[in-house]
C-alpha cells in the first residue's frame, strides 16, 4: 500500500499539467457548491427571520366558539414544562378599536402583554426609538406610522373607541419601529391589565404566543402540545400551517440548489474519470513494467485510487478557500444603500465539511474505473506492444 501511494505521488508530480487541471476542476466545483449552498441558506434564513423572526411560531387560541382563554395561567405553565423546543412564552389580550384624532378616525389593534414576556418575542425594547415601554395601567406605546398619522407626541393621550361604544384614553410613553408597516400603523401596545379592562375580558386572555428553537419543527411541537394540554376549549396553531406559500418557495429554492450542486459534482466526477482514464493509457508501459517486476493487480489499482484521493483532498481545500473568497466578494460588492449585504451569507460549518467530503468521495469514486482498467493490463502484452 505504501508503494502504491509513493508511485501515485510520483505520477501526479510527473504529470503536473493534468494534476493542476484536475485540482482546478475540483476546486471550482467545490467553490460553486459552497457559494450557491451558502447563498441559498442565507436567503432562506433571511426570509424566515423577516417573516417570523419577531413573531409567534406557535399560538394557542380559543376554540369551540369561545372568545377568550380563562385558565391561561395554567396553560402557560403547562406550555413551559411541555417541550424543550419552546423558549419564549407570552400571553396576550387583544381586540380591535378605533383611534379618534383631529376630526378623523383609524382602525387599530389593541395588544396587551406582560411586557417583559412579549419583548422576548417582538423585541419592543430594541424597536423603541423614543420614550419608554408601558409599565403602569393606561399607558401604551404606538408604532412610528401611527404616531406620524395622528401627530402624537410622547406623554400625549390618545382616544380609543371600543366596539362596545366605550371610550378610553391612554397615555403614550413611547414609539416603536418593528420594520413592518402594517404593525407600525395599527398596533397599540399596552399592559395586559389595561387591555383586559378595556376589552371586558376580566382576567382572561385571547391567545398565548410562543417561539421555538427549531422553527421548522414548530408543527411537530404544536401537535405534541395540543395532545398534552389539559386546558379545554383551545386549539394550537403554528406558523408552518399559516405560511404554506412561503414553505413552497423555500422548498423550491432548496431543490434548485441541490440540483445545481449535484450537476456540478457530476461534471467534476466525469472530468476526473476522463483524465485518469487517459492517464492509465499513458502510464500503461510503466504499469506493465511494475507488474512484470512483481507488483500485484490490487496495488496497481490502488495507485489510481490514491491519486483520486490526493486530488480530491487538495482540490477540496483549495475549493473551500475559493468559495470563501467568492462569498467575501459577494458580501462586499452586492450591498444595499446602507452598506449591508443584499443577501446575508449563512456560514454552516457542517455544510462546508460535507461539501469537502463529497468532493473527496467523488474523486475516489471517479478513480475506481481507471483503477480497474489498470488491474486488467497484461504486462507481457503492454511491454511487447510498447
Amino acid at each position: 500500500m505504501r508503494l502504491s501511494f509513493t508511485i501515485a505521488l510520483r505520477f501526479l508530480k510527473s504529470g503536473k499539467g493534468q494534476t493542476l487541471l484536475i485540482i482546478l476542476g475540483i476546486s471550482v466545483g467545490v467553490a460553486v457548491q459552497l457559494f450557491i449552498g451558502s447563498l441559498i441558506q442565507g436567503l432562506q434564513a433571511s426570509l424566515i427571520d423577516t417573516t417570523i423572526g419577531s413573531s409567534s411560531h406557535i399560538t394557542i387560541v380559543p376554540a369551540n366558539g369561545k372568545t377568550s382563554i380563562k385558565d391561561w395561567e395554567r396553560a402557560k405553565y403547562e406550555v413551559g414544562i411541555s417541550d424543550s423546543n419552546i423558549i419564549n412564552i407570552s400571553a396576550a389580550a387583544e381586540g380591535s378599536a378605533t383611534i379618534d384624532y383631529d376630526n378623523d378616525t383609524a382602525p387599530v389593534l389593541i395588544r396587551g402583554f406582560i411586557v417583559e414576556d412579549a419583548d422576548k418575542i417582538y423585541n419592543f425594547r430594541d424597536g423603541l426609538y423614543e420614550g419608554r415601554l408601558p409599565i403602569k395601567k393606561d399607558e401604551a406605546i404606538i408604532g412610528r406610522d401611527l404616531a406620524l398619522k395622528t401627530g402624537t407626541k410622547v406623554n400625549d393621550e390618545i382616544t380609543l373607541i371600543l366596539p362596545s361604544g366605550n371610550v378610553t384614553r391612554l397615555e403614550i410613553t413611547g414609539f416603536f419601529d418593528l420594520e413592518v408597516s402594517s404593525l407600525n400603523e395599527s398596533w397599540v401596545v399596552t399592559t395586559i391589565e389595561t387591555a383586559q379592562d378595556m376589552l371586558s375580558l376580566d382576567s382572561s386572555v385571547t391567545k398565548i404566543e410562543m417561539q421555538v428553537k427549531e422553527v421548522f419543527a414548530a408543527d411537530k411541537t404544536a401537535n405534541d402540545l395540543a395532545y398534552n394540554l389539559s386546558v379545554n376549549n383551545v386549539e394550537v396553531e403554528n406558523w408552518k400551517d399559516q405560511n404554506q406559500s412561503l414553505l413552497s418557495g423555500l422548498n423550491g429554492q432548496s431543490v434548485s440548489s441541490y440540483m445545481i450542486q449535484v450537476f456540478v459534482l457530476v461534471a467534476v466526477l466525469l472530468g476526473i474519470f476522463s483524465v485518469l482514464a487517459i492517464s492509465v493509457v499513458q502510464r500503461s508501459r510503466q504499469i506493465g513494467i511494475l507488474k512484470a517486476m512483481g507488483i500485484k493487480d490490487r496495488d496497481a489499482s490502488l495507485i489510481f485510487v490514491f491519486q483520486g484521493f490526493m486530488l480530491g483532498v487538495v482540490g477540496a481545500l483549495f475549493g473551500i478557500i475559493l468559495g470563501f473568497v467568492l462569498l467575501w466578494f459577494f458580501t462586499n460588492f452586492a450591498v444595499n444603500p446602507d452598506g449591508t449585504p443584499i443577501v446575508p451569507i449563512y456560514i454552516n460549518i457542517g455544510f462546508i465539511a460535507l461539501s469537502g467530503m463529497f468532493a473527496v468521495s467523488s474523486a475516489v469514486a471517479a478513480s475506481l474505473i481507471p483503477a480497474r482498467l489498470s488491474s486488467r493490463l497484461n504486462p507481457i502484452e503492454v511491454i511487447k506492444n510498447g
